[in-house]
């Protein structure tokens, strides 16, 4: 095989020397927890002692043990940065119930400082996040000038070879630069459209010819799947050649949410339709739903009491509402609001709530302008049946009708129905008076759900507070 000259060698230094560069990061990590633990300690006016050295060498232990589960040592290349430090959480968060078990089976939990420890435990994962974003930052700034790049080739002028095409271009941080299409249909078969702006520069022997000859580093496959043989053949032909080859599966023709491979036996799979909640993920959310909602029931605490007894005054009836709605995988559980009207529909049959609507109380009209009635939904957060952040439940009654209108309408119930979530801080609420609507508010649902990450969970809080979207259209 031919070698590839100095001239044709990616520019840059990490990709060959990977395994320095992961050792690097373990390190680094460990240092940063270490540096954590020692601020933390030296604020609170405290000595280091042998103690809290051991504390740092067996959480960077435990962290590294936790770190190939979760996968947080792998190449972050091309991927969201909310994705990579999500994990980094995650893996703290692992490994977090080893320490204290270590603690607990050794009798030492009363040498340390219960103020220093939980200073600790908040702050090892920031500065391990923080360390990883100047990474990134590093990276982009070398990418920028031409360094540490990835030369990618496209074979096949398909609609997803055009859409990688678009999504590796977006991503200017990956340090992947896509270098042209190869497809053995000739110029005269393709038009601008088929190659999205690209140059094609030939066949799919052109492209082997230039992998043997180090021209390129990456090789996307996105022949259409029915075109099996000419797949089987290529990618025998590229095995010798040293350049990295993806297949991309032709599955752009379906309407995939939060797709993912697993395995029946030895047989892969992908799922069409999943939750982004499975494993780590799933355990960073219900964190986070617990830390927010204790939070906040202690601060709502008195306002709540303050509203039930204006309630009670105002008009009759119970002061709370609990209305039977759609929770995760469809299944049915009590939301609970404070009743804001005359009525407490929860049938098969339930009048959608209008502007200047008659069943609704003077108190009540204030309540769910300023959605304070949906205060108490915070008790389904904190219980497990509902989330701070997600899709908003709607009364059975309008499942039932929206579910046949719109397509991937029960998609939302993939994940736990949210007190706010991406529609409402865009001004999606209030009456839906044409299917329009509520189409626009299912595709904010299902645009979070597909690109969910904890930070975005915390800037969707945000502007549920500050924003002022949120408080258009409320009836």
């Amino acid at each position: 095989m031919k070698h590839p000259s100095s001239e044709n060698r990616p520019d840059g230094f990490i990709r060959p020397h990977a395994w320095a560069v992961t050792l690097v990061r373990r390190v680094v990590d460990a240092g940063l927890m270490a540096v954590a633990l020692y601020g933390a300690n030296h604020a609170y006016g405290k000595p280091w002692t042998s103690d809290l050295l051991w504390a740092a060498a067996l959480a960077a232990a435990f962290f590294q043990l936790v770190a190939p589960v979760s996968g947080l040592y792998r190449s972050w290349r091309g991927t969201r940065v909310g994705d990579e430090l999500t994990t980094v959480m995650g893996t703290w968060l692992g490994t977090v119930p080893l320490l204290l078990l270590a603690a607990f089976l050794t009798k030492t939990t009363d040498n340390y400082s219960r103020v220093v420890m939980t200073v600790w435990l908040i702050l090892a994962p920031l500065a391990v996040m923080l360390g990883r974003v100047q990474v990134r930052v590093g990276l982009r700034y070398f990418r920028s000038r031409g360094r540490n790049l990835r030369r990618v080739a496209i074979a096949g002028a398909t609609a997803s070879g055009v859409s990688l095409c678009r999504r590796i271009a977006a991503m200017k941080e990956s340090g992947n630069r896509v270098v042209g299409m190869y497809d053995d249909r000739g110029l005269e078969r393709l038009t601008d459209s088929d190659l999205g702006g690209k140059v094609l520069l030939g066949g799919l022997q052109k492209l082997v010819t230039d992998a043997k000859a180090g021209r390129i580093d990456v090789v996307y496959i996105a022949l259409p799947l029915r075109a099996e043989r000419r797949i089987q053949d290529l990618i025998s032909r590229l095995a010798d050649t040293t350049a990295t080859v993806y297949v991309v599966a032709d599955l752009f023709m379906f309407d995939l949410m939060h797709a993912r491979w697993g395995n029946v036996g030895d047989l892969p799979v992908v799922s069409v339709f999943d939750t982004p909640f499975h494993g780590l993920g799933g355990w960073v959310k219900r964190l986070e739903d617990i830390v927010l909602s204790s939070i906040i029931l202690i601060l709502i605490a008195i306002p709540m009491l303050v509203i039930a007894v204006a309630i009670k005054l105002t008009s009759k009836g119970p002061v709370f509402f609990a209305q039977t709605r759609y929770g995760l995988n469809g299944r049915p559980i009590k939301v609970l609001k404070f009743r804001s009207m005359t009525t407490c529909d929860d049938g098969p049959v339930i009048v959608q709530a209008k502007k200047g609507d008659a069943r609704i109380t003077p108190l009540g009209a204030f309540l769910r302008r300023t959605s304070l009635d949906e205060l108490p939904q915070f008790w389904n957060v904190f219980t497990g049946q509902m989330s701070v952040v997600g899709p908003r439940p709607h009364a059975v009654a309008h499942n039932e009708i929206y579910r046949g209108q719109i397509r991937g309408y029960m998609l939302r119930h993939k994940v736990k129905p949210g007190i706010t979530g991406w529609a409402q801080v865009n001004g999606l609420r209030g009456e839906t008076e044409v299917v329009e609507k509520m189409q626009s508010r299912v595709q904010h649902d299902l645009y979070y759900i597909d690109n969910w990450s904890l930070f975005w969970d915390l800037k969707i809080v945000f502007l549920t507070i500050f924003g002022h979207k949120v408080r258009s259209h409320a009836v």
